[in-house]
């Protein structure tokens, strides 16, 4: 994680210090009045906090809540985006989370801080105060895409006052969070999976990113064409693209600039693998004598795409130039 940490005294910088031994592992930017400067502190100007707010995971305030209110309010957006900000008092005896609570991790944050430092985690969000299940939280924590921020809003007001409907493709390990009960109908419900099946009347899907796909392609392709045969086989097979963890080709296309495009544009991290470490993979593919000539391999796509994953979901797929395959990593549905 990387974190700003802001004092604004020189009690404050004492605190400062026993958060950077408590939480060592962290990259952490810190920064102070400049009267009170000292090593390892850099001067603190109104710049700053723009800066941080747009490149860090985590701003932590040592002061009064006021002062970080009002320095980040000209940079709030969305809950989807916006940094974890905590607020510690300069005695180090009260954390308080003050934005991003559940998807940007602050309320976690701020637990993990107040049991270092020995300190009482001020938590206000009121899934966690009453207990129920967060479903932004859990998404964060688990790596899974919210198809519907507004959907996830009326969830989260709806389990305060009743049980939900929850469902998965998973399994569902026992017991069930507090506030949701195994079902698969309802006029509004969660659904753990990558398939884009809307079981309730109204359907959050929380989407884990584990698809990795699998892709090869003819010289000079565009990104169009790339992204375009992407989206097609993942709407035949009733995938959710924001499901995708990755996309895998043949070395050979590195250099591919469409494709390089197309996954800079939907921020589809890209592996490339080598002909050896293709043919390594264990299975049974679509061969093409030709895509063997050119590459060494009998198939990019299905073997790029299973290299690292536990199971090929689906098979080579033509479109228009570019062919697709998709599988899934290993992924459990865990609670607690």
């Amino acid at each position: 994680m990387r974190a700003a940490l802001f004092a604004f005294s020189r009690g404050g910088c004492a605190t400062a210090r026993r958060i950077l031994t408590a939480l060592p592992e962290e990259a952490w930017m810190c920064y102070t009045m400049p009267r009170f400067e000292e090593p390892g502190f850099l001067p603190l100007d109104k710049a700053v906090y723009g800066a941080s707010f747009s490149s860090m995971d985590a701003l932590i305030f040592v002061g009064a809540c006021g002062i970080a209110v009002r320095e980040i309010a000209p940079y709030v957006k969305s809950k989807k985006t916006d940094p974890a900000v905590v607020c510690i008092d300069e005695a180090g005896r009260f954390v308080i989370p003050l934005l991003s609570g559940h998807i940007g991790g602050a309320n976690a944050l701020a637990v993990e801080l107040a049991e270092k430092l020995g300190a009482t985690a001020v938590v206000t969000t009121a899934t966690d105060v009453r207990g129920k299940f967060s479903v932004d939280a859990w998404a964060a924590r688990h790596g899974c895409a919210i198809s519907d921020m507004g959907l996830a809003k009326a969830v989260s007001a709806a389990i305060l006052e009743e049980d939900i409907p929850l469902c998965s493709q998973f399994s569902l390990p026992a017991p069930l969070p507090e506030g949701t009960f195994a079902g698969e109908s309802g006029p509004l419900g969660v659904f753990i999976g990558w398939r884009t099946k809307a079981h309730f009347a109204r359907t959050l899907r929380l989407i884990p990113r584990v698809l990795r796909v699998g892709v090869g392609c003819r010289r000079g392709i565009s990104a169009e064409a790339v992204v375009r045969a992407v989206q097609t086989v993942f709407a035949e097979n009733g995938l959710d693209t924001a499901a995708i963890c990755g996309v895998c080709s043949i070395d050979l296309k590195q250099d591919e600039a469409g494709l390089l495009a197309a996954c800079e544009k939907n921020n589809w991290p890209v592996h490339f693998y080598t002909a050896q470490q293709l043919r390594d993979v264990a299975g049974d593919f679509t061969p093409s004598d030709f895509v063997c000539s050119v590459t060494g391999v009998d198939n990019v796509c299905e073997r790029a795409a299973l290299l690292d994953a536990e199971k090929l979901i689906v098979q080579k797929t033509a479109r228009d130039g570019v062919t697709v395959a998709v599988a899934a990593e290993h992924w459990e549905v865990r609670f607690g």
